[in-house]
């Protein structure tokens, strides 16, 4: 939906450019980890999560009116992509690769799932749920249970674990939808 809106008004003005490039940075990290590991459900998914998302952030750099810092987050992304691949490349050995990328991958996305926590503070305080997005909620639920129970199946923890504060979190915002229905919102 950030995509569209900012086709149609042809302005990146009130959509935030971090979610694009950690999404990014997070897609090409499970990438490299579905690589070692061989797997090409990971790797489909975070090839195409990653092309997307690539798109993304050259329609909002087109967009953008101060394209200088938006290219300078780009271009960090590209350095910390290109250091992580010299690091697990390089200096880690082949037979803990595996693991500490798992690791890595595992933090970060934990990290994506708990970012929107500051926006609930938000939430519970203007008892306004204006500020969230359902239909990102709802993928968000959809795709941390989905790599939830892959990584059950799988008994990958690298997979499972990180997932489950998706779970977490978009429940909590599902349970704000209900109290804080969009339609009670006051005046401001």
């Amino acid at each position: 939906s950030d995509l569209r809106q900012i086709l149609m008004t042809k302005s990146v003005e009130n959509i935030q450019f971090l979610p694009f490039l950690t999404t990014d940075a997070n897609n090409l990290s499970w990438l490299g980890y579905g690589c070692l590991k061989g797997d090409g459900t990971l790797i489909t998914v975070n090839a195409i999560g990653a092309a997307l998302q690539t798109l993304y952030i050259l329609v909002y750099l087109y967009y953008s009116p101060a394209k200088r810092p938006v290219l300078l987050q780009v271009l960090l992304l590209l350095a910390v992509v290109v250091t992580g691949y010299g690091y697990f490349t390089i200096l880690v050995d082949k037979g803990t690769r595996l693991t500490r990328l798992g690791l890595f991958c595992s933090v970060f996305t934990i990290t994506m799932y708990l970012s929107p926590l500051a926006d609930l503070a938000k939430v519970v305080r203007s008892k306004s749920t204006r500020c969230l997005s359902f239909p990102l909620t709802v993928t968000t639920f959809v795709a941390s249970s989905s790599w939830t129970l892959y990584g059950l199946q799988l008994r990958d923890p690298y997979i499972m674990v990180p997932n489950v504060p998706g779970i977490v979190t978009s429940l909590v915002r599902f349970w704000l939808f209900q109290r804080y229905r969009p339609g009670q919102d006051k005046p401001y």
